[in-house]
């Protein structure tokens, strides 16, 4: 049994922020990115780049980031990964603009025509290592021109102002490496590449291993081998002896003394992502979709792709599941009408986990939604990512029954697992057939987002609330409570397609 003041407590403590720790060390070779960074290190950037939007709760974003990881190296000097943990605060309002509407989504930036407003879109490829780094890439613009024994003195001598260089290779593809070498030296050094095929022009130049960097100065016929290692780094050291690479983006201006916060745009981008958001700071928030203005977005952004729980794949391992037996204390059960209803079945209740147990609760099934409830709930805890609260409500409660027959849920012999929310008036069902714990955190996770269609609560099932909130510990929480309640119900409804 539970006591009501117990519940009403850990319920009103659900709107207590606290710090989400990011996904990524300081070690990663992933970016760690903040919103206000954003303009400076990516959109103003030379490079493509890949930005992932996490939540450090999120199941999915916890399962890519090993592969995340793997394409961030193999990507190291070619392109930027990056994420932003949509968790923090300082993040919210960048979230919002860039349209974030569930996680992970990963979006890919690339230089445009116009310098600071990049092209953007939605990465919708497989979300393992490879997939990744091939799709950055493919999308890394080529500067390189192809040349053959026809056409490559009149190249020499049309750029014949500024330094040249020329990759004499086997391969007939144009590597991401020397594409990003290209990018590297623009307006520096014309960057040109030839196969070892095209025998006149090997011949004249001499080369004689492949590959070879063939550079030539600006105003010059002849030029030099690079004798060092073909890396990008080692290439880079060869060519700067022509004038340093350029800046991959401008340099890092002085820090403001305090952040801007009159600004009206991005107060209503954060108001916005807060609904999206799957924060521990609202326990039903409402998702919504910004547009980014200063961005030229390939497609109409759409919620990026989240991983299929059921699949596997070496890159992305399932998530970690704590083990039932480890679970103590388990999840609270409600034995009692009143309980319930202060807990989670009144006018002014939040969201709740209700999971009604048959009369037999030694059940398979009801053992499983129980533990996999608790594992759910000690993960966020450990983390201090406070959840909804999930409570057990035996078939002796009376409101078990009425909840049964109100909401036309079916037998008292079996499992049924819903969520509710008083205050607004709508309820949902878990619809699948079994309560592991990676189906029920996919369904929890998804409520978080306000994803999916509702159904109205009956007002039947609902006691009044009560005049005067339970004190002690909840007093001192009742602001934040009300407060993040006027966002939710100032919002628009929650969308209709939002993956976690």
């Amino acid at each position: 049994m539970v006591r009501t003041t117990a519940l009403v407590a850990a319920a009103a403590s659900l709107a207590l922020h606290a710090h989400a720790a990011g996904l990524y060390t300081k070690n990663s070779a992933v970016l760690q990115l903040n919103g206000p960074d954003y303009d400076r290190l990516i959109a103003k950037s030379n490079y493509t780049s890949i930005v992932e939007f996490y939540a450090p709760w999120c199941g999915h974003c916890q399962k890519l980031k090993p592969a995340y990881e793997s394409a961030a190296k193999s990507l190291d000097g070619i392109a930027k990964v990056a994420a932003v943990n949509c968790d923090e605060e300082v993040n919210k309002p960048f979230c919002g603009q860039m349209g974030v509407q569930g996680f992970p989504t990963l979006k890919i930036v690339r230089p445009s025509k116009k310098p600071g407003k990049p092209t953007v879109e939605d990465y919708q490829g497989p979300r393992n290592a490879k997939g990744i780094s091939d799709a950055v890439k493919d999308k890394i613009p080529n500067n390189v021109k192809r040349l053959n024994d026809k056409n490559a003195d009149e190249w020499v001598e049309q750029n014949k102002d500024s330094a040249r260089a020329i990759l004499f290779t086997d391969k007939g593809v144009v590597s991401a490496t020397l594409k990003a070498l290209a990018i590297d030296f623009a307006g520096i050094v014309s960057l040109a590449q030839i196969r070892n095929k095209e025998t006149e022009t090997v011949k004249k130049y001499g080369i004689e291993n492949f590959p070879s960097l063939y550079l030539i100065p600006a105003g010059a016929e002849e030029g030099s081998v690079h004798t060092g290692e073909m890396t990008k780094a080692g290439m880079v050291q060869f060519l700067s002896q022509v004038a340093p690479p350029n800046p991959d983006c401008p340099a890092a201006k002085g820090k403001k003394s305090k952040a801007n916060k009159d600004d009206k745009a991005e107060s209503k981008s954060s108001s916005k992502f807060a609904k999206a958001s799957a924060s521990h700071k609202s326990a039903d928030a409402s998702s919504a979709a910004a547009s980014a203005t200063d961005e030229t977005v390939e497609e109409p952004i759409k919620p990026s792709e989240s991983p299929d729980a059921s699949l596997k794949d070496e890159d992305t391992p399932e998530p970690i599941v704590i083990p039932a037996e480890e679970l103590k204390p388990t999840i609270p059960v409600a034995a009692e009408a009143s309980e319930l209803q202060a807990a989670c079945l009144n006018q002014k209740s939040l969201t709740c986990i209700l999971a009604i147990l048959p009369k037999d609760e030694s059940s398979e099934a009801a053992t499983s939604v129980i533990a996999s409830l608790a594992s759910i709930h000690k993960k966020h805890d450990s983390r201090a990512s406070h959840l909804f609260p999930f409570i057990g409500v035996p078939a002796s409660n009376p409101l078990a029954s009425s909840l049964l027959t109100e909401l036309k849920l079916g037998s008292d012999a079996q499992v049924h697992l819903i969520a509710t929310n008083g205050k607004r008036g709508w309820w949902k069902q878990f619809a699948g057939q079994t309560f592991g714990s990676t189906e029920v955190e996919t369904w929890v996770d998804a409520i978080r987002m306000g994803e999916g269609k509702k159904e109205k609560l009956p007002e039947s099932l609902l006691a009044p609330a009560a005049e005067e909130p339970v004190k002690a510990e909840t007093e001192k929480e009742e602001p934040v409570q009300i407060e993040i309640e006027e966002i939710v119900e100032d919002g628009s409804d929650a969308p209709e397609h939002v993956e976690l």
